[in-house]
């Protein structure tokens, strides 16, 4: 049987990662009030969130903190999507010397995402 990746993290505003998170196209599949936790689902990608309290952005920063890397289909769409939503990049679309393009954003805790193409 093989293997799947669920990744837990810990915000201190459950509702303003779930707003985060809808934009880059997760759904709420799970959710518990005591104490306040989420599941959300994007095809394969599950994350699991526990309200706890809140941390310095900075240790969840790259290179200290977790990169939390999501493969796209098509970048430059996914990053026009996030951009509308009204999300604010940390880095705009780089085409990288490792051969794949990605943009950058932080979630309202400071969690590090790169959405990167499948090449």
């Amino acid at each position: 049987m093989g293997a799947t990746l669920r990744i837990e993290i810990f915000p201190a505003d459950i509702e303003a990662s779930l707003e985060f998170y809808a934009a880059l196209g997760f759904d709420v599949v799970g959710r518990k009030e005591d104490p306040p936790y989420a599941s959300i689902v994007r095809d394969d990608v599950r994350i699991g969130m526990v309200q706890a309290p809140a941390q310095p952005s900075a240790q969840r920063a790259v290179p200290i903190g977790t990169e939390i890397v999501l493969a796209v289909d098509d970048v430059p769409a996914e990053r026009d999507r996030v951009v509308a939503a009204g999300i604010e990049l940390a880095e705009d679309l780089q085409d990288r010397e490792w051969g794949l393009t990605d943009f950058r954003v932080h979630d309202p805790d400071g969690y590090y995402l790169r959405i990167t193409d499948r090449r």
